[in-house]
């Protein structure tokens, strides 16, 4: 998708450390609606940000643990459902909390939280950009549905009738 390589043009062009969570982030957040898109990008860059913050404050303090991973994964639980935030932001700020916890040294994790924060918000931006530029076309699955079935019945009519007149 255009959306993606945008994405891993742009955290190429700052100098992002690991291009490609750009064009994951770009690809998650990409829908056919621009207001779905709005919607679910605050979600995805509140979740990322509560996940970078809280991964990168673990890690400095305490290192990498499992029982501070399980910790800090249920007060994320907690603080999502106070802040009344969607699932999807629970499991981006999980996804970015593992990590920034478990991907390099405890000594770098303030640095790779804040490059994961920029990586995946780079892709949230460019993934909202291209909705906003470039909608996709709207057409509802039941919509599709109907119109396969009508035309497979009309097919079958018509094979029926020309049967007949054989």
């Amino acid at each position: 998708m255009i959306a993606a390589l945008l994405a891993l043009l742009a955290a190429q062009v700052v100098g992002l450390p690991e291009t490609y969570w750009a064009p994951i982030s770009a690809l998650i957040v990409m829908q056919s609606n621009l207001g779905a898109s709005l919607a679910s990008s605050w979600q995805l860059l509140a979740g990322t940000a509560l996940g970078a913050f809280t991964g990168g404050l673990l890690a400095a303090h305490f290192g990498p643990s499992v029982i501070g991973f399980g910790l800090v994964v249920f007060g994320i639980g907690l603080l999502s459902a106070a802040l009344r935030l969607e699932p999807s932001a629970n499991r981006f700020a999980v996804i970015t909390l593992a990590i920034v916890l478990f991907a390099g040294p405890a000594i770098d994790a303030r640095v790779r939280a804040l490059h994961r924060f920029a990586e995946f918000s780079t892709g949230i931006i460019v993934g909202l950009l291209v909705s906003a530029l470039w909608p996709e076309e709207q057409t509802s699955h039941v919509e599709s549905t109907t119109k396969g079935t009508q035309q497979k019945n009309e097919n079958h009519d018509q094979q029926k009738s020309s049967g007949r007149a054989s």
